[in-house]
């Protein structure tokens, strides 16, 4: 059933979609969530994870406090977090939620996609967007190390994308998922991608300059292997993007790669796990006249919000927020 809600109600203040969609991460806030996030972060241990055909991705897992922790081994339960593109298992908004969970007595991984998080030297090869088979085999070496939890995913953003292909994939890779959550998820990149570029120049600006340096980390890991010079002058995300796929994929054109992780069409139709998208209607990269294009499977939720920009959702400037509060909720309900 869908729920067109009204729940979150931000202050008028707080109410701006480019405001919910820039505070989550200005640095300014990093002390705040670190201070609030110490006990999941003090508790967290590099996990490196074979993927499979030689790729190798790696995140932060934390185990329960010992405190919080279930007494009945069958109702362990792991979240495993997701970021969005550019971010890193180090994103503010990835460390609110996980602080959270680990209150709760969730094991809690946050997972690093390919080239995000410093990881850069870990495969030769350049991220994208349709590098799912790696992520897919992530989640299955997570559930084979953790075979008596509870196994659910929560992204957000582009995170939240793969998350629900994950979902799509995970009776044919044999992955058990009690549930996911994908916030502000991307629905179809080509919208996405006209929207960074027509909106406010700060969100395209924005990316470019993180991409640039990913992309630049990514040459210094592997010398002689790559020369993005051409590509880091390139002065539109369209056009990075087009010279990237050129360059870099089998692909034969921008078109084809975008059409490659939208989840338009009947890409969610094999979703079999308890799957939630919560997204909001002033969302400035993320439009929801996409909603109506995607498969609507029985097991699929869907609220939007009149409010929250681009993964925001914030209510105050302190404390866990609306959305570090219903992604608890949902993954607490089984």
């Amino acid at each position: 059933m869908d729920d067109l809600s009204l729940e979150f109600s931000p202050p008028a203040w707080l109410a701006s979609r480019h405001l919910q969609s820039i505070l989550p991460s200005l640095p300014i806030r990093r002390r705040a969530v670190e201070k609030r996030a110490a006990a999941v972060i003090a508790a967290s241990r590099p996990l490196v994870l074979d993927c499979g055909d030689g790729v190798r991705l790696m995140g932060r897992h934390a185990d329960p406090p010992a405190a919080n922790a279930d007494a009945d081994a069958g109702a362990a339960r792991l979240a495993v977090l997701l970021h969005g593109w550019e971010g890193s298992s180090e994103s503010l908004y990835m460390l609110s939620v996980a602080e959270l969970l680990h209150q709760r007595g969730f094991a809690v991984t946050r997972l690093n996609l390919r080239d995000h998080g410093g990881t850069h030297a870990l495969n030769r090869e350049l991220f994208h967007s349709c590098r799912l088979p790696e992520v897919v085999g992530s989640i299955a070496r997570l559930q084979a190390l953790h075979p008596d939890h509870r196994l659910a995913l929560a992204g957000f953003s582009l995170g939240g994308n793969f998350c629900l292909r994950v979902g799509a994939r995970a009776r044919e890779a044999g992955i058990r998922i009690s549930r996911i959550v994908a916030v502000c998820p991307v629905l179809d990149p080509a919208t996405t991608l006209d929207a960074l570029e027509r909106g406010p120049a700060i969100y395209s600006q924005y990316f470019m300059y993180k991409w640039r340096r990913s992309l630049r980390l990514k040459q210094v890991a592997w010398p002689g292997a790559y020369d993005f010079g051409e590509l880091i002058r390139d002065p539109s995300l369209t056009g990075m993007t087009e010279r990237m796929v050129l360059e870099y994929t089998d692909f034969p054109g921008l078109a084809a790669y975008l059409r490659g992780y939208a989840i338009t069409g009947d890409v969610l139709e094999s979703l079999d796990a308890p799957s939630h998208i919560i997204t909001s209607s002033d969302d400035p990269m993320i439009l929801t006249r996409d909603l109506g294009r995607i498969a609507r499977p029985a097991s699929l939720e869907l609220t939007v919000t009149p409010h929250g920009g681009h993964c925001g959702f914030m209510d105050a400037l302190r404390g866990p927020s609306w959305i570090d509060r219903r992604i608890v909720a949902e993954l607490e309900r089984d």
